[in-house]
């Protein structure tokens, strides 16, 4: 409440996050763990106490919290039934808003805590679902505090960080409507369309399959997209007609040969397959008439070998679907886990928010400051230190779409401190930060030109020059394969075998998490 102060009234602000963890951790940092917390009444949320200096004025701090929406969208309760209502009536139908979880009584405890405040700073999330939310959170709390725009203020931040947090509190800014008008209009879409298309699907399943086990087949603008890509994969799995192809097969040994010239190859002795130019043939009789051009030849004679120097680029900045879909393929975490595990690294101050489109740092961003941070941690000192002995490759170019800044570590800490999940997807958002700082991994391909008889045939090899950022994510390593060593025109090696080999197409696979 308001406490006297000689001469004044001390002022009241009042601040509001998203989840009550967020508001645990924010005021934490702007109290200087000197809050006072309480429960709330409707137990869901704590109240955090603390007194400080807002523009410059001493005053008392009451921080609390949401759960996500405060109110969700509805029709009104006369087109409930399916029965009565033709699901085209629900593209005009009237709707309400109404309380998102009414056990948890929000409105009433926001308008409770907000008796007797003054100022109103908004933490809601930095996306435009966080927006509206700003505005649910202000027409809950308007006639307790009497709210203008005035008194109403917005923080922006990308992570719980001291510098980050106390940065938006030096820099607050206001509500943005336009944004929360956008997402009142998305709901009113969803809610229209999802109820429509399933009233209307269900019923028409259930009439032309009378023993259809399922009371609700639903249509979500989001699912019924994404099933469709389940389907068209599997439409072409069904249709999908195998043929049978023939093939050349050669193998050569190398190692241990003279060289025409008298240089001799003292390495080992291996046993080499060689690629057909052709690759394939759809008919037999073709694959024997290839096949009794070579059948005689004894040897492969070298014609040309070829080195280039390729690199394998860096990745770019990481997004929340780059993260989903390395932790998917790599940590074998679905795309719920993985959100969860994020938001809770999150809240606890180890990663920026995982929200976000956007691939490209900011040019403002301080792209040392987290590396010096790794470097001082044993766990990621090695590592960090080759970043920097790099001098921090500028990373790639990516895509801003001016949601929330990439993906990074925002603190350094070792397996000693974060355990299973947590650790697992910490490691890889760190490793990925890292490397977009190193280079691209540097190698070279050697393809080797040969004929037997009057058919061509390679082999490729790969050396590796530089490891780069595969430093940081070895499992994108460049394998390094031999190819036939050093060799010149003309070389020959002995044919082991020679013959032709059949095989049938197949259908794609289905699609794995990580591809979808």
């Amino acid at each position: 409440g308001r406490c006297r102060a000689p001469g004044r009234v001390m002022r009241t602000v009042l601040m509001v996050s998203e989840k009550p963890s967020l508001a645990s951790s924010i005021s934490e940092i702007l109290s200087g763990r000197q809050a006072h917390s309480r429960k709330g009444f409707n137990n869901a949320c704590s109240v955090h106490e603390w007194r400080g200096n807002f523009r410059s004025e001493p005053v008392s701090f009451r921080m609390t919290s949401v759960c996500g929406h405060v109110m969700s969208l509805d029709f009104l309760p006369k087109y409930n039934n399916w029965d009565r209502c033709d699901p085209a009536e629900l593209f005009v139908a009237e709707t309400q808003k109404k309380e998102a979880s009414p056990g948890l009584k929000m409105p009433a405890f926001l308008a409770r805590e907000a008796r007797g405040c003054d100022v109103l700073v908004l933490w809601l999330d930095c996306d435009k679902e966080g927006e509206n939310i700003c505005f649910e959170v202000i027409e809950a709390v308007s006639e307790a505090m009497r709210l203008t725009p005035q008194n109403t203020y917005r923080a922006k931040f990308s992570a719980i960080t001291s510098q980050e947090i106390n940065h938006a509190m030096q820099n607050l800014g206001r509500p943005n409507e336009k944004e929360a008008i956008s997402v009142d209009a998305r709901q009113e879409l969803d809610l229209r369309i999802g109820c429509a298309f399933t009233r209307f699907q269900t019923k028409f399943f259930q009439g032309k399959y009378g023993n259809l086990d399922s009371n609700c087949i639903s249509y979500g603008p989001c699912q019924t997209p994404t099933l469709g890509f389940c389907v068209t994969r599997h439409d072409r799995i069904q249709s999908f007609k195998p043929e049978t192809f023939w093939r050349l097969n050669v193998q050569i040994q190398a190692g241990g040969e003279a060289a025409p010239n008298g240089d001799s190859d003292r390495g080992p002795k291996q046993l080499v397959p060689l690629e057909w130019r052709r690759v394939r043939v759809f008919e037999r009789e073709i694959a024997q008439f290839f096949f009794n051009t070579i059948k005689s030849a004894k040897v492969a004679v070298v014609t040309d070998v070829r080195k280039q120097e390729k690199s394998k680029p860096r990745p770019q900045a990481l997004n929340t679907v780059e993260m989903l879909r390395t932790a998917s393929s790599g940590l074998g975490m679905g795309p719920q886990q993985t959100m969860a595990v994020a938001e809770r690294l999150y809240t606890q101050g180890y990663i920026s928010y995982p929200r976000t489109e956007t691939t490209s740092y900011p040019d403002s961003f301080d792209l040392r400051g987290p590396v010096n941070q790794l470097r001082d941690c044993p766990d990621w000192r090695e590592l960090a230190q080759a970043a920097i002995s790099a001098g921090l490759t500028k990373p790639r170019k990516g895509a801003d779409v001016g949601d929330h800044p990439p993906i990074t570590p925002t603190r350094a800490v070792g397996q000693n401190e974060l355990s299973g999940d947590a650790w697992r997807l910490y490691e890889m958002v760190v490793r990925h930060y890292l490397a977009t700082l190193l280079p691209d991994a540097k190698y070279e391909l050697t393809t080797v030109s040969l004929t037997v008889g009057p058919e061509e045939f390679s082999c490729s090899g790969t050396r590796l020059l530089d490891p780069g950022f595969t430093q940081a994510q070895p499992w994108l390593a460049v394998q390094e394969t031999a190819a036939l060593g050093t060799r010149k025109p003309g070389q020959e090696f002995p044919i082991t075998e020679a013959g032709i080999g059949e095989g049938q197409t197949g259908p794609p696979d289905y699609l794995t998490e990580s591809e979808l």
